[in-house]
């Protein structure tokens, strides 16, 4: 039987890139749901081409578009966030790919997990934000999750080898970044244009800012801190330019496994969606002959400092996570429309961790409290930056 899909984020990167291994695989994958928020015309691209049952624009401004478009089409159209988040929990949904960029991600992801789905789980600030409640429901609703960042689905690849062996440490891989080889002067004068030009990746704007800073890689640390069951000091950062290694488990014996390919996302989304069986795909493989040497180096917490309070967050815990989660969510957004520096991603979400009520122990209305307050808060600060 064919695996039916709903994709959260349907016209961000990850979600067409998703697409594009259901069209690899028509055989083996049917669409059943797409979401987008603003992506109107893309959506309902993707929605005749894949012809969904249903689909959801977040943005209820624009349903009147998508719904017309759709019209003549065996099509139902929604809108809203609360729809994505009741059709996720559908009979006719197997597996959910959770491609949603930020926070909004959180509430249709753990709808899906309360309705049992398999969880493709693109979206990092489910983990980021949430982690412990997320893992918790997890749990209770016998609801798995399978990482499709290429560094989780890694090490959820050398695990599947591991034989029960118990892992000491995790080597989380870095690329470094358009700016890796910049100096502090040179990376304070970057543009939201220079930042956007990832060496390796082919990623949405916001992550690609993310990877610039190397809060994304903070932000991974948080999830395999969750995903795996680790303690923080037992997980490591490597940058390694290359991005061939996409990350490695280390055992008691100190031997290493690690997961090599090349940087393309559509590689860990399809082990996620066919799990455990491996299937074609039309990509390019590796020519070990050909690759030349792979380089590691530790990371500069001083360039990137977004990586340091990343850190910071984690040995907190409690709702920080949360709170450095939005106050990053309003620096990148003004920093891609140009108002705020490079650095003053950091320093904004900084002032905000130190400014914000520390909790110990959040609910799951704590969080969404948190990140609605800081998210304004952050907002505030940058109006007057």
């Amino acid at each position: 039987m064919k695996r039916r899909i709903a994709i959260l984020g349907s016209t961000g990167s990850i979600g067409t890139q998703t697409l594009d291994v259901v069209r690899q695989h028509p055989d083996l994958f049917e669409v059943v749901l797409l979401t987008a928020n603003n992506s109107s015309d893309l959506l309902i691209q993707q929605a005749i081409e894949f012809d969904a049952a249903n689909v959801v624009i977040c943005n209820e401004s624009l349903y009147g578009t998508v719904a017309d478009a759709l019209q003549s089409r065996d099509i139902k159209v929604f809108a809203g966030i609360d729809s994505a988040c009741g059709l996720v929990a559908g009979d006719d949904i197997d597996i959910v790919v959770a491609s949603m960029v930020g926070f909004s991600g959180l509430a249709p992801t753990l709808a899906a997990i309360r309705a049992g789905k398999i969880i493709a789980l693109a979206n990092k600030e489910t983990l980021v934000a949430a982690g412990a409640i997320v893992m918790r429901e997890s749990r209770k609703y016998n609801a798995p999750i399978l990482p499709v960042d290429s560094e989780h689905s890694a090490i959820f690849q050398c695990l599947l080898a591991a034989q029960g062996n118990s892992v000491t440490r995790i080597h989380l891989t870095a690329s470094g970044g358009p700016f890796r080889t910049w100096d502090r002067e040179r990376i304070a004068k970057a543009t939201a244009a220079s930042a956007l030009k990832h060496p390796n990746w082919n990623m949405g704007a916001k992550v690609t800012i993310d990877s610039a800073t190397m809060m994304n890689k903070g932000f991974e640390v948080m999830e395999a801190r969750w995903l795996f069951d680790m303690t923080p000091k037992d997980i490591n950062v490597v940058v390694h330019p290359e991005s061939i290694i996409h990350s490695m488990v280390e055992f008691e014996d100190g031997a290493v496994i690690a997961q090599l390919g090349h940087p393309d996302m559509r590689e860990p989304i399809q082990f996620a969606l066919s799990f455990p069986d491996r299937l074609s795909l039309n990509n390019k493989k590796l020519d070990f002959a050909t690759l030349g040497s792979l380089s590691f180096h530790e990371p500069d917490l001083k360039l990137f400092p977004c990586l340091a309070l990343a850190f910071e967050a984690i040995e907190k815990g409690g709702n920080m996570p949360c709170v450095l989660n939005a106050a990053n969510e309003a620096a990148v957004a003004a920093f891609l429309r140009d108002r705020i520096g490079f650095y003053d991603i950091a320093a904004i979400s900084e002032k905000m961790m130190e400014s914000t009520v520390f909790a110990a122990d959040p609910s799951l209305e704590d969080i969404f409290q948190t990140n609605a307050e800081v998210y304004a808060k952050a907002n505030e600060l940058i109006d007057k930056w």
